[in-house]
């Protein structure tokens, strides 16, 4: 029973799951520093209120209908999800894009940004090139 569990827990997939949620906690905290530091208070300059959820209630007997606080809710969803979109996952998906086209045609862009493997491409060949015989030339291997 031991052996299952300690299997089970050492798994790479567990682990990796452990750290994402570590990781997605801390996360949350930036991406709600960027929300509620810069977009909420524009948000509420835009409407005129300290805050969203004093806006739109309506008094139905005993109770009130807050709509202001649907709309604060809706869109503080809405700009959470262009922050993780435009500050992170585009230009991550932009980088892996470049990655993967250097990597198909073995061409750097001009404007692609150095990376540690062309550095290091760059000083293999240089040493190949000192190291090669006086009357040959060499070839560094790919």
């Amino acid at each position: 029973m031991l052996k299952g569990f300690r299997e089970f827990i050492l798994r790479g997939n567990v682990i990796d799951l452990a750290v994402a949620v570590v990781i997605g906690a801390a996360f949350t905290g930036v991406v709600n520093a960027v929300v509620n530091g810069i977009f909420n208070p524009l948000i509420g300059a835009f409407f005129q209120a300290d805050s969203l959820n004093n806006l739109g209630v309506i008094q139905i007997g005993h109770g009130k209908v807050q709509l202001g606080l649907v709309l604060g809710a809706v869109i503080q969803f809405l700009i959470v999800a262009v922050v993780v979109y435009f500050v992170f996952v585009y230009p991550i998906n932009l980088a892996k894009e470049h990655a993967q086209k250097r990597r198909e045609t073995g061409v750097v862009d001009a404007e692609a940004p150095v990376t540690e493997l062309d550095l290091l491409t760059e000083i293999r060949d240089l040493l190949a090139r000192d190291q090669a015989p006086a009357g040959g030339k060499h070839t560094p291997d790919a």
